[in-house]
């Protein structure tokens, strides 16, 4: 299998993308006082869709240091996931399902998780290039601690916009040069251990 190949310059610069964003992530956390801890939900059966690449080979880059048996017992949740979400969408339902990494509560994957899952729980906020800002209001917790508030200019929220931009020319330079252009991806972290990791062809 000829695998896209994901450099390590670029995996260190997608590492940088990562941590920028925690920093503001946890920075707004902080002023709105706001924790996962002891939180009854889990954010993991959200239906996350993801986009890019680079993303996509670094989340199977992460799977291939655990043993084995336990890739396995993953991708067989992952296929099992695929095929409850399929379902759940084809009646109309927006499917609510564990995602395959999730073990006792905890990603097992955690250092390669990708970046939906990281803005997921504080208010953000992203401009598109058309010039349109789309607004994120937090997970439902967090909605309950700035209820009250949202006419408050002082409300904290993260900007994706840049880190997004950043990792968007992270993608292109992945993808240039190659033979044929690659078809753009829409999948959820179920269906990307199920295809494999991308490759070249």
């Amino acid at each position: 299998m000829n695998e896209l190949p994901l450099p390590e310059p670029l995996v260190q610069r997608l590492k940088n993308i990562y941590r920028a964003l925690e920093e503001d992530y946890d920075e707004v956390a902080r002023q709105l006082q706001f924790s996962c801890s002891g939180c009854p939900d889990n954010c993991c059966d959200s239906y996350f869709l993801h986009y890019t690449y680079v993303e996509w080979a670094y989340l199977w880059q992460g799977l291939r240091e655990l043993p084995p048996v336990r890739q396995k017992n993953i991708l067989d949740r992952a296929g099992e996931v695929v095929r409850v979400c399929r379902e759940e969408l084809a009646h109309g339902r927006r499917p609510v399902v564990m995602c395959p990494l999730n073990e006792n509560g905890l990603c097992v994957l955690y250092p390669y998780r990708l970046l939906v899952c990281r803005t997921h729980g504080v208010p953000a906020v992203m401009t598109l290039p058309d010039g349109r800002r789309l607004s994120f209001p937090g997970c439902y917790r967090c909605q309950e601690v700035v209820r009250g508030r949202e006419n408050d200019a002082g409300v904290p929220f993260v900007d994706r916009t840049k880190l997004l931009q950043l990792l968007v020319m992270l993608e292109s330079e992945l993808l240039q040069g190659l033979h044929s252009p690659r078809p753009r991806i829409r999948m959820t972290i179920a269906e990307m251990l199920v295809k494999g990791p991308p490759t070249l062809t």
